[in-house]
């Protein structure tokens, strides 16, 4: 797909580092599957492995979590 951001390159697949960020609780996500733009490296999550980052932080969040790395496991 053409990068919406720079509208010159275009997407590859790859991972990325997510990181997420809501009053004291910090989640890091590594190896999350994206589209990256070969042009300006802008990262593209998809609409499900978006949904399923949020859940799990809002689980996080809800029990406490004040920091925390994980790998991101597709389900």
């Amino acid at each position: 797909m053409k990068c919406v951001i720079c509208k010159m390159g275009e997407t590859r697949p790859g991972k990325v580092t997510v990181t997420l960020e809501r009053n004291e609780t910090t989640l890091v996500f590594k190896m999350v599957p994206a589209s990256i733009c070969v042009n300006c490296g802008e990262e593209f999550v998809d609409d499900h492995t978006t949904a399923r980052l949020l859940k799990s932080a809002e689980e996080a969040a809800q029990a406490g979590v004040q920091v925390d790395i994980r790998e991101y496991i597709a389900a």
